[in-house]
């Protein structure tokens, strides 16, 4: 039984990264009379326009992430890119949440799989990569297609290549940069689904309503909550969710993505142990959302009610929208159960992450079609 006092209102949080998920959570923060010290390169930086205290520095600057620790009761991310070795040198001066071990495990996709594998969770077949000679014994024994990814720093489909029959091995070693990798089987997925859910410290885990995703060009584009599942299919979901989250004593937010097959098998594909680009539904849908959830769960407090008020499809706002200025916003204004979520990102770039828009509707399929139909208007 977790004996730690809980960090009540007025303690200071500190965030290692300062994108819009540290933004989110800062929000959430802030209206529970919270203090937010920030990590960033950019002062200007999503969650910096949130903060109490901004400090500039990379992710990577051990000296940087010590001044947020010793200004915080406690430290959490908004990003798994934080190296565990800087978790870990930090820890001593301040409770890291989610652990250093949670990331040395999750960072390199070679030590997640075998962690899965260890835990006797499904997921597609995969060889380790660390040579051209490897990848052509690993390909002989995967097949192909199959999905050649680079063990750390991928994400959105970065640092990844497919591997079609025919295709040269040596060539997609080389475009991935010549690192170490995993050769994953192609999986003949119906659809991928996420479970977002929080582990407090001593153990209670609430689960939120499954969602189903769907991605353009490697990037999220729209989520449905809840997804359409039978009753013992999505119980099997959160059972492999809660299993990961507790073998890895994860405090705090995780999504596990999963691949479903036509014939209803479930496959873990990643684990993210923070809060999520597929629950930003809960932000509106939820009596909890997945960002106070975080704040308690690091801060020792009892979790929230996970549970949802009605269905929700959110749709991710992608810099493409920006190509002639700034999109017209009344469209999407215009919708009673829409709320607009707006990044504060600076500079908008092609396939960046600068909104989001949830669709509150029980109707998810009408929800899903509107979320086309903005899109569709904010692009003009």
């Amino acid at each position: 039984m977790n004996r730690t006092p809980p960090l009540l209102p007025g303690a200071t949080i500190g965030v290692l990264g300062g994108g819009q998920l540290g933004r989110m959570m800062a929000l959430a923060a802030r209206r529970m009379g919270y203090r937010i010290c920030v990590l960033d390169r950019d002062a200007r930086c999503p969650t910096g326009q949130f903060a109490d205290d901004v400090v500039v520095g990379t992710l990577d600057d051990l000296e940087s992430a010590r001044t947020v620790a010793e200004r915080s009761a406690v430290v959490t991310l908004d990003t798994e890119h934080v190296p565990a070795e800087v978790l870990e040198a930090i820890a001593p001066i301040c409770p890291v949440r989610p652990g250093p071990s949670v990331l040395a495990t999750i960072q390199d996709r070679a030590v997640q799989k075998r962690f899965l594998d260890a835990q006797g969770l499904p997921q597609a077949r995969w060889a380790p990569v660390g040579s051209p000679e490897e990848l052509a014994a690993a390909v002989a024994a995967i097949g192909r297609p199959s999905i050649l990814k680079a063990r750390r720093a991928g994400y959105d489909g970065k640092g990844q290549v497919r591997l079609e029959p025919g295709a040269d091995p040596r060539a997609a070693w080389h475009s991935i940069g010549d690192v170490p990798a995993v050769l994953e089987a192609l999986v003949p997925f119906a659809r991928e689904v996420s479970v977002i859910l929080a582990r407090a410290m001593d153990g209670e885990v609430r689960v939120y309503p499954l969602a189903e995703n769907e991605h353009r060009r490697h990037i999220l584009h729209t989520t449905r909550a809840p997804a359409p599942m039978p009753d013992e299919r999505r119980r099997r979901a959160e059972e492999i969710a809660r299993k990961i989250a507790t073998a890895l004593d994860h405090v705090g937010v995780m999504a596990v993505e999963m691949f479903e097959l036509p014939g209803g098998e479930l496959l873990v594909n990643e684990i993210a142990p923070r809060t999520h680009n597929s629950g930003h539904y809960t932000y509106g849908a939820c009596a909890t959302t997945q960002f106070e959830q975080h704040v308690r769960a690091v801060c020792g407090l009892p979790l929230g009610d996970a549970r949802a008020f009605t269905g929700a499809v959110m749709v991710n706002l992608i810099g493409d929208l920006w190509a002639n200025g700034e999109p017209p916003w009344q469209h999407v204004l215009a919708h009673p159960e829409a709320r607009l979520h707006l990044y504060g990102k600076l500079t908008p770039a092609p396939g960046r992450k600068m909104g989001h828009v949830v669709l509150l509707d029980d109707d998810t399929d009408r929800a899903l079609r509107t979320a086309e139909e903005l899109v569709a208007k904010l692009a003009t």
